[in-house]
């Protein structure tokens, strides 16, 4: 089942759940559901997945309005860094041991066609596609990769944006490159698990203004997704609605001498098949 939020086209208005089938129909959840939240994903799913396959939802007609981020209001935003050797390796970096996790604002995400915002006094903006995870019951303490697999509402593709001046040479603290205003579109729709057999066998693609520029797989993660999940949880609790963007692989701007960084203007893609795609347009923030 895919899960997807229409932005809407009236000011101040709130987005619409919805369910899209696959010869990309959407049905209105908005009778069963006033978001796709934390709160849904935890009891929720299950009442639309059983109306949807009934045929009980009725049709909504988007009008062409925006999508917005399939997940609303994560409460966090974790990240996975250098989890693909090939990118460890281009950044100069040792293949780590154990996962790097690194925070990222939660209001960082926007939806996945939003404008990119190169933030004031940025050289450095970059791209990074990855596959983000959304958890769907609360986890602690998880007991292993397959107790992981339990706590998972589904997937959807993250643009991990990141200001790498900010996150290398201001200090060594990693967040502050993270954590700009628009830096981490996601979507476009949440894909329940009953659709990914395996998320260690989707490959990942990227494009700026049409130049390949990441072209990677998931089976070459150093630790799986259902690894991540458990191993996130031995150090904070995961909500409902939670989001682990599990890292990228080679090709980013950093690792690329001779590849220039986002400027205004500039226009990315990413594709995960069976997940969607994303395009965004690079502004100025102002």
């Amino acid at each position: 089942m895919k899960l997807l939020r229409v932005a809407s086209v009236a000011p101040g208005g709130a987005p619409r759940p919805a369910v899209r089938a696959g010869d990309g129909q959407l049905f209105d959840l908005s009778g069963l559901t006033g978001d796709i939240d934390g709160g849904f994903l935890a009891g929720g799913a299950g009442r639309a997945r059983a109306a949807y396959e009934a045929g009980d939802l009725p049709v909504l007609d988007a009008g062409g309005a925006p999508l917005a981020p399939p997940v609303a209001r994560p409460g966090k935003v974790v990240c996975i860094g250098l989890n693909y050797r090939d990118h460890a390796e281009e950044s100069g970096a040792e293949v780590p041991t154990e996962p790097v996790v690194f925070m990222k604002a939660s209001n960082t995400v926007v939806g996945p066609d939003a404008e990119v915002l190169i933030p004031r006094g940025s050289h450095k903006t970059d791209y990074e596609i990855e596959l983000a995870v959304v958890i769907g019951r609360p986890a602690r303490y998880l007991d292993g990769p397959e107790a992981a697999r339990e706590v998972i509402a589904g997937y959807a593709i993250s643009n991990d944006v990141s200001e790498r001046e900010f996150q290398l040479e201001r200090g060594g603290t990693w967040d502050k490159g993270k954590s700009c205003e628009t830096f981490n579109p996601l979507g476009p729709w949440l894909v329940t698990p009953d659709e990914i057999s395996d998320p260690q066998d989707l490959p990942l693609k990227l494009r700026v203004n049409g130049e390949p520029r990441q072209d990677g797989h998931t089976k070459n993660m150093i630790f799986g997704v259902y690894e991540l999940v458990a191993y996130v949880s031995q150090f904070m609790v995961l909500e409902p609605g939670d989001v682990i963007n599990t890292g990228t692989p080679a090709g980013v701007a950093l690792g690329r001498p001779d590849t220039p960084y986002l400027r205004a203007g500039d226009v990315v893609e990413l594709e995960i098949p069976g997940l969607g795609r994303q395009r965004q347009t690079i502004g100025q923030s102002r």
